[in-house]
């Protein structure tokens, strides 16, 4: 079996030539993240609320659509909590620094 020849190959430089810069950005992409994630919060809260209150009055014919309507905002607010403690250690570490 011959293998046919490559000749559409072109050489490519491994070696990098220098680290790309990174790009400044803005603290405002992570408070809008958290923003964002602070809205869905409630959001799951109240759909939480909504169906736990139909649940209960019996309006409600699935009962698993309250469960992980709650389990939803549960595990969203344990994150939520998680990011906030970990940004204030984090603020706390840089106030702890020597000049």
């Amino acid at each position: 079996m011959i293998i046919p020849a490559l000749t559409a190959v072109q050489p490519t430089n491994y070696l990098p030539s220098a680290a790309p810069a990174a790009s400044p950005t803005g603290g405002a992409d992570f408070g809008d993240q958290l923003g964002g994630a602070i809205t869905n919060l409630q959001a799951l809260q109240g759909t939480s609320g909504d169906l736990a209150v139909k649940a209960l009055t019996g309006n409600l014919s699935d009962i698993h659509q309250a469960t992980l309507a709650s389990t939803r905002a549960q595990v969203t607010l344990e994150l939520v909590a998680a990011v906030r403690n970990k940004g204030v250690d984090a603020f706390n570490e840089i106030m702890r620094m020597q000049a």
